[in-house]
């Protein structure tokens, strides 16, 4: 359950958070996936005859009534005694079974099973409305590849410009690290969210040898995978769920931060569809969307980081590392999960300024085209010749202002090389694209492929 030291956040935390994710992970959420999992373990022992029916029914009757009786918040506190709130759950929901099932309540469990399989089921479940948004950013990364894969800008390395490329292009490298991102998530939903069942010390000795039987038959009950033995101190599945969330986090910032860039006033060739305005200066059009993506983006390496400096766990129980996973993996999902829910928005309404696109490439005079002439004079002078060449008259048109053009045409080496029609052909942007549009079919036949069934 999450702790009382991570209350809700109702000033920020609809800007971090998603309005379909955060229901799943509020302390409910934790409540209601507890006491799923002890519902669980009970008809799972009842099918090994472990437990009677009869019991197994109480049990199921007296979880789904604590699921509104129990007060999160007194659970919380209840938990300082014991370090984790099962043990307050277990007394609370003892006290609404008849004398009968009590015995057979959390048989042969420990609470480090109740919560760990709990926090899976959490996952799980925020997960379906994160991976419905990415799929959605996947959709509108393919939806303006294919409107653009026409449409030129200058491409940019080290923030500067570098050569011609296409907006097309632009959005299919968006396209290709979501789907990648999303295909890892949810394989990680899908394989390595699992049950936690191993008692005690992780021998299910209570149990005697019916132990591997109620696992499978609660992995089974749960929808959850069934791990190979119990995994009380091998954090890897958890480490693999952070790891994930972090790899999604940094795609989405990716994109936020090119669409920020692009939509700087200088540049703007991008624009969100509802711009935010400013408390000072009303002429503002701020990058609302992108600034949220960024913002949650920003937090999520450093809970990742405590995912993973939590692996180092001391024999058969963690002294306070595996405490820590808890609000940590809440943030993570709650984070990434806004994150997703922003991007989905950002793009759906995203402007594309192609005019300006290309008057800003236009803008260069010509000097992105320097490679490709170059490129075409290499055979001739030489590569290194070439180069220098080219790179001399480069600096020579940008301090006087004048297009790469009328350079070349002054220069005879040039001119002994290469008449005017055929210096207009090598600096057009549009022949110098390379494979950019069969990357753009590459991508998008990709996404059709990760969308099939």
């Amino acid at each position: 359950m999450k702790p009382p030291s991570s209350p809700s956040d109702p000033l920020f935390g609809p800007l971090f958070g998603s309005p379909a994710v955060d229901p799943e992970l509020d302390d409910r959420a934790w409540l209601r996936a507890m006491l799923d999992v002890e519902r669980a373990l009970a008809a799972a022992q009842a099918r090994t005859e472990l437990v009677p029916a009869e019991a197994a029914a109480a049990i199921a009757a007296a979880t789904m009534a604590a699921a509104e009786a129990i007060d999160p918040a007194g659970l919380g506190r209840d938990a300082l005694a014991a370090g984790n709130p099962v043990v307050p759950l277990v007394r609370e929901l003892t006290a609404l079974l008849p004398p009968s099932a009590t015995p057979y309540l959390h048989l042969g469990a420990t609470s480090q099973d109740i919560l760990d399989t709990a926090a899976c089921l959490v996952a799980a479940r925020s997960l379906r409305p994160i991976l419905a948004d990415l799929a959605a950013v996947a959709d509108q990364c393919a939806r303006l590849a294919e409107a653009h894969r026409h449409t030129l800008m200058a491409g940019r390395t080290l923030t500067q410009q570098a050569l011609p490329t296409t907006f097309g292009l632009k959005c299919a490298g968006w396209l290709v690290a979501v789907c990648e991102a999303s295909g890892t998530l949810a394989r990680v939903r899908d394989t390595r969210l699992a049950v936690q069942f191993g008692g005690a010390a992780g021998t299910l000795a209570a149990l005697g040898d019916a132990g591997p039987r109620v696992t499978a038959g609660l992995a089974e009950e749960l929808g959850l995978a069934e791990p190979a033995l119990p995994w009380h101190t091998n954090r890897t599945r958890v480490a693999e769920l952070a790891g994930a969330l972090g790899v999604a986090s940094g795609v989405l910032a990716k994109i936020a931060l090119d669409v920020s860039l692009l939509a700087q006033t200088e540049v703007a060739e991008v624009a969100e569809a509802a711009g935010g305005g400013s408390s000072a200066m009303p002429h503002k059009q701020n990058p609302v969307r992108a600034v949220l993506v960024t913002a949650a983006t920003r937090r999520v390496p450093g809970l990742v980081a405590t995912v993973l400096s939590g692996m180092a766990q001391e024999h058969e129980r963690a002294a306070g590392a595996w405490h820590a996973e808890w609000p940590t993996l809440t943030d993570l999902l709650r984070l990434v999960g806004g994150a997703a829910g922003h991007a989905r928005h950002l793009l759906t309404g995203l402007r594309v300024d192609a005019a300006r696109m290309r008057h800003n490439l236009d803008a260069s005079a010509g000097l992105l085209l320097a490679e490709h002439v170059a490129a075409r004079l290499a055979p001739a002078l030489g590569r290194t010749a070439a180069h220098d060449l080219v790179a001399r008259l480069s600096r020579d048109a940008a301090t006087a202002g004048r297009p790469l053009r009328d350079a070349l045409l002054a220069d005879p080496a040039v001119r002994a090389k290469l008449g005017p029609t055929e210096i207009d052909e090598i600096l057009d942007p549009a022949g110098y694209l390379g494979s950019a549009s069969e990357f753009v079919d590459r991508a998008l036949a990709l996404h059709r492929d990760a969308g099939r069934p």
